[in-house]
């Protein structure tokens, strides 16, 4: 019987076992040296560098994951025509929701998103970029090989920084310039800034921009602190005495600002109360007034929502008038009762996971799990199924990846790449972050998890 584990594609080798043509300087260049030696030379160079995640490490694997130009190609214009979909969907949803009056998405889809923010419609401000400025995708590769969109992280997606980051710590002792992987640094630096500039109030030409934090002690702050010297705004929190509003305009230090890239891990206008949060507090007068750009902008966790997820492919039909150029992995919508049964009748074949979950928490992947923890998943999909989506369970795709002793073995990875979107123009960063689990046969990649990272390199036109 196939698990998981041998179902899953091997990204370096064919199911003869012979090496794929991509891979062959790669995995001859590696052959006899000290990798155990390779990835302590990485990891010391991530160490010096400071990346990590709060009090955890940040762990690399020097063995890059290849991606060629023409499949770069394909899959980068199927994640931009994702995110332009689901910003027309953002916008949509706070406006006259024409895809839910023609009965493409259902209301509830809308209304009980966790990141759903009802003052907001008719309100949404008609910015230089557009809602989604900034785009976090999480794309997995079958067991055909075929790359499909698994998760879409439009608040306020982490990653790039951090991609950036394993790019430096491959040592140059690899040499494998032979390869040709496009640079990631120039391209990181031009898209942030542009969307930056495209957010700024219309009547700016050299904005001030700040970069929200939530100060050093968020997992993330070693990004946060890369992203302002990489946007050339200041890093701020919102503690900061001198981060105020006054007259309706945000003022830092005394100065205008024009613009923020908010990466709180708060993202809502309003506590569970009702009352506005501090960074509602701060942002959303001079945000809804237009005299502050704001990347990425409330409101967007209506896209984030997993079970929006389930319907991004119809999104994508009716807003642009095209055909899915990436599949989704297959997201059941636990509101209709079909798919409930289908999901309590096979259960150990999917992953169930909250609809407003992050990091993984919450993710119970049922292949793997015990009696009880099954037990625990069917009560709370017969009491209240609206709350979670499932999705069939992919064997993620191998990677070789340095072992603790000292050899290359196949790790699951995933691919999280990143979309820029401006003043009518959508890009992709030429480059992403491969996240690998790092322990033999698990699936799980997030870095909260114990997964680490590798550096992506995209391959230049030969």
């Amino acid at each position: 019987m196939a698990t998981l584990e041998t179902r899953s594609f091997d990204e370096a080798y064919d199911t003869d076992g012979r090496v794929r043509a991509h891979y062959a300087q790669l995995l001859a260049a590696l052959e006899g040296d000290d990798l155990l030696g390779l990835r302590d030379a990485a990891q010391r160079r991530i160490d010096e560098l400071g990346a990590n995640f709060g009090e955890d490490r940040f762990h690399v694997d020097p063995v890059p994951r290849l991606i060629e130009a023409e499949a770069w190609e394909h899959l980068a214009a199927g994640l931009c025509q994702r995110v332009r979909a689901l910003n027309a969907y953002v916008r949509d949803v706070y406006d006259r929701r024409r895809i839910v009056a023609e009965g493409v998405v259902p209301a509830r889809v809308v209304d009980h998103a966790a990141g759903y923010e009802p003052e907001l419609r008719w309100r949404l401000p008609d910015a230089g970029v557009p809602p989604i400025a900034v785009a976090g995708l999480d794309v997995v590769c079958d067991e055909q090989g075929t790359l499909r969109v698994l998760e879409d992280n439009c608040r306020t997606p982490s990653g790039f920084c951090y991609a950036l980051a394993a790019r430096y710590a491959v040592p140059s002792s690899l040499g494998f310039r032979e390869l040709r992987p496009r640079a990631l640094a120039g391209p990181l630096r031009e898209l942030l800034t542009g969307v930056l500039r495209a957010a700024a109030p219309r009547d700016v030409d050299e904005p001030c921009v700040v970069v929200l934090s939530d100060g050093p002690d968020s997992p993330s702050a070693f990004e946060h602190e890369q992203a302002a010297l990489l946007a050339g705004g200041e890093l701020v929190t919102l503690d900061d005495e001198r981060l105020c509003v006054l007259g309706g305009r945000l003022c830092f230090d005394g100065r205008r600002v024009d613009v923020v890239y908010r990466r709180t891990d708060g993202a809502a206008l309003a506590d569970a109360g009702g009352a506005p949060t501090r960074v509602a507090r701060l942002l959303a007068e001079p945000w809804l007034d237009q005299r502050l750009g704001l990347v990425n902008g409330f409101g967007t966790g209506v896209a984030d929502d997993k079970l929006a997820h389930a319907y991004v492919e119809q999104m994508i039909g009716f807003y642009l008038g095209e055909q899915p150029l990436l599949e989704s992995v297959r997201t059941l919508d636990l509101g209709r009762r079909e798919h409930v049964e289908e999901v309590l009748d096979e259960l150990r074949a999917f992953v169930v996971k909250p609809r407003g979950g992050a990091g993984g928490e919450g993710v119970v992947v049922c292949a793997h799990a015990d009696e009880r923890t099954l037990a625990v998943v069917r009560a709370r999909l017969r009491r209240a199924p609206q709350r979670y989506v499932a999705q069939r369970i992919v064997a993620l795709s191998r990677h070789p990846t340095i072992s603790d002793d000292g050899r290359l073995e196949p790790r699951h990875v995933d691919l999280r790449p990143f979309v820029f979107s401006g003043d009518g123009w959508t890009r992709a960063l030429p480059g992403a972050l491969t996240r690998v689990a790092l322990e033999a046969g698990t699936l799980v990649v997030n870095s909260s998890q114990r997964g680490g990272g590798k550096d992506t390199w995209v391959l230049q036109q030969t």
